[in-house]
This record gives structure tokens, sequence and C-alpha cells, in this order.
């Protein structure tokens, strides 16, 4: 059984500029097919546009409001919202509140997954 406590995770910045604090991935457990981490931005924070090659994101977004871009198209965002970023998809999420919400990969999220323009 793999049980991880969220206070014992230690957040990080990815390569994109959010804050994340995996919850279950390939760091932490023995996850094959995909993971969970707890994403951050401050109020006026912005993910760098990018896409990812192989893994496929869901978004869950729990607090803050923000203006989520898939693929040139923008939409308001704001809490109990679920948003789906295929992979190879071109994508941002900036915050016009502090924004906290749940990001799972699949496959796990890895940096080197993170392509820019």
């Amino acid at each position: 059984m793999d049980i991880q406590n969220y206070h014992q995770q230690e957040p990080f910045t990815t390569k994109d500029g959010s804050t994340i604090r995996s919850l279950l991935d390939l760091t932490n457990a023995p996850v094959k097919s995909q993971s969970l981490a707890e994403a951050t931005l401050p109020m006026g924070g912005e993910t760098e546009r990018h896409y990812h090659k192989v893994s496929e994101e869901l978004y869950y977004l729990l607090e803050g409001k923000g203006l989520m871009e898939i693929s040139g198209e923008e939409r308001q965002v704001g809490p109990g919202d679920a948003i789906l970023i295929p992979a190879g998809t071109w994508h941002q999420i900036k915050a016009t509140e502090p924004l906290k919400f749940l990001c799972c990969c699949a496959p796990p999220y890895q940096h080197g997954d993170t392509y820019f323009e």
C-alpha cells in the first residue's frame, strides 16, 4: 500500500513556472500510468506557454480564478472546473486570483516532456 502525506512532500517549481507539490508520482511511489500533484500560482502569476509530447493532463481547480488558454482558445476558470489538456496541445494558465489546482498527468509528469516555443 502506498500512501503519501501532503505535508511530507516538498513543493518545487516546474519547468513551466508553476509551483507544485507531488502527491503521487515517479519520485515517491511505484506509479506506472499517472501522477497527481497540487499546483499553485500567485495572483498575476502564469505558466510559460508549453506542451507535452507524451502526457495528457487534467487540471481540477480548487481555489482562485484564472484564464486558461488551450490551442489559442481562452476561457475564464475557477473552483470546480475540470480541464482536459490533450498531449501535444499548447497551453498556459494565468492567475487572476491566487490559484490552487490538482494536476493529473498520464503518463506521469516528467520535466523532459515539457516543450516551449
